[in-house]
C-alpha cells in the first residue's frame, strides 16, 4: 500500500482551557482525524479542560491517514483515529493495529453503529440518500431502490462523487449487503449511467439545476445548505429509500485507539469522552446536522429520526474498503 503524507500537526488551541503544567503531566495524545474539523473541535471542545490531556490533531482524509498509519505501523505516533466514514478505520482493524476499547464506552453508543469486534465505535453518522428536482423527477417517479439506478433507463440522468469516500462507503454497504456479483452489475450500471463529479456539493447543485435527475449523497450537505441559507440546492429535495434498502444505508464515522499507543489508558478516555452525553449532544446542536449516536441522546430536531429511516442492518466493521476499490477500478469509476 502506498503511503501518502498527511497534513502537518497542529496544536487544538480550542481545547485550551487547564493550565500548561497540569497537560504536561497528563500528557499529548495525537489524534488522526478525517471527520470535518469544526464538527471534532465542538465535540471535545472541553476535554483538555476537564481531564488535562492536550490533544494535537493530524487532520487528511480518510484514506490518506489509513494509508500512512498502516505504513508506520507500530511506529506510528498517532494514538486515536477519528474517521468521517468507517471502512477506513475496518482497514486498521483487519491489520491488528486497534486495541479493544472498554466497554463502558462500547455501551454509551448502541450495537448497530459499532463494529462486532469492539476495537473500535461509531461517533456519528450520516444517512445515504436520493438528491432530485421535483420539477424534473416528481416522487411518483422515483426509483424504489438505490440499485435500480443502474438500469438502462437511468442512462444520462445520475450523477455520482465517485472518487470520494462517501460514495465508496455506500458502494462497500452495497458489497456486504448484495455480494460481489450484484456489485459489480451495479456498479457496470453506474458507469453507464452516471455523471462524476468531484464532491458532494456538485452533485446537489447538479441536480438542483436539472443538469441530472437526480445523484447518490448523504444527507447533511442538503440540511447544511437549507439552515446557512446558502441555497446552493433551493429547488433540490431528498428522498430516503427505507425499506432496507441499500440506498438507506447509514454510514458511521468511527472512534478507535491504536495498539501502539504509549498513552493507552488516555486514549481510552478520549474515545470514551467523544462518545459521551455530553459530546454527543453538542453534536446535536451544532451546524454539522450529521447524527448523534449516543444512547438518549437525540439528534437535531429538522433531521427525520433515526428511528424512522429504516437503515439496511448492516455491521459497520464488516465493509470492505479495498475490495470496493478494486471493484471499482475494474469497471472503470476510479
Amino acid at each position: 500500500m502506498t503511503a501518502i503524507l498527511a497534513a502537518p500537526l497542529t496544536a487544538a488551541g480550542v481545547l485550551a482551557g487547564c493550565g500548561s503544567n497540569d497537560a504536561a503531566a497528563a500528557g499529548t495524545l495525537t489524534v488522526y482525524s478525517a471527520q470535518h474539523e469544526s464538527l471534532i473541535r465542538t465535540m471535545l471542545e472541553d476535554f483538555t479542560e476537564e481531564t488535562g490531556i492536550a490533544l494535537e490533531f493530524r487532520d487528511a482524509n480518510d484514506a490518506e491517514l489509513a494509508n500512512q498509519i498502516v505504513q508506520e505501523g507500530e511506529a506510528s505516533p498517532a494514538d486515536v483515529f477519528l474517521t468521517e466514514n468507517s471502512p477506513a478505520i475496518d482497514v486498521l482493524d483487519d491489520e491488528g493495529l486497534l486495541a479493544p476499547l472498554d466497554q463502558a464506552t462500547l455501551d454509551q453508543v448502541g450495537e448497530q453503529y459499532r463494529p462486532s469486534s469492539g476495537n473500535w465505535t461509531g461517533f456519528a453518522a450520516r444517512s445515504t440518500v436520493l438528491v432530485h428536482n421535483p420539477a424534473q423527477l416528481p416522487e411518483a417517479e422515483l426509483p424504489a431502490s438505490i440499485l435500480d439506478l443502474a438500469d438502462p433507463e437511468w442512462e444520462g440522468r445520475i450523477g455520482i462523487a465517485a472518487g470520494g469516500a462517501d460514495f465508496q462507503a455506500i458502494v462497500s454497504a452495497v458489497l456486504a449487503l448484495r455480494g460481489e456479483e450484484a456489485t459489480r452489475a451495479w456498479l457496470e450500471g453506474l458507469e453507464r449511467n452516471a455523471a462524476v463529479y468531484q464532491s458532494n456539493t456538485a452533485v446537489m447543485v447538479a441536480a438542483d439545476e436539472g443538469e441530472i435527475d437526480a445523484g447518490i449523497m448523504y444527507h447533511y450537505y442538503w440540511y447544511r445548505d437549507q439552515a446557512e441559507k446558502a441555497l446552493k440546492g433551493d429547488d433540490a429535495r431528498l428522498h430516503y429509500f427505507g425499506n432496507q434498502d441499500p440506498g438507506a444505508f447509514l454510514s458511521v464515522s468511527g472512534a478507535g485507539v491504536l495498539a501502539s499507543s504509549d498513552q493507552p489508558e488516555e486514549a481510552q478516555r478520549l474515545v470514551a469522552y467523544l462518545t459521551s452525553p455530553a459530546a454527543q449532544q453538542r453534536l446535536a446542536e451544532s451546524s454539522a446536522l450529521e447524527y448523534a449516536v449516543g444512547t438518549g441522546v437525540a439528534s437535531a430536531d429538522v433531521l427525520p429520526p433515526l428511528a424512522d429511516l429504516q437503515a439496511p442492518p448492516v455491521d459497520p466493521g464488516a465493509l470492505d474498503q479495498r475490495r470496493v476499490t478494486e471493484l471499482m477500478q475494474e469497471v472503470g469509476l476510479l
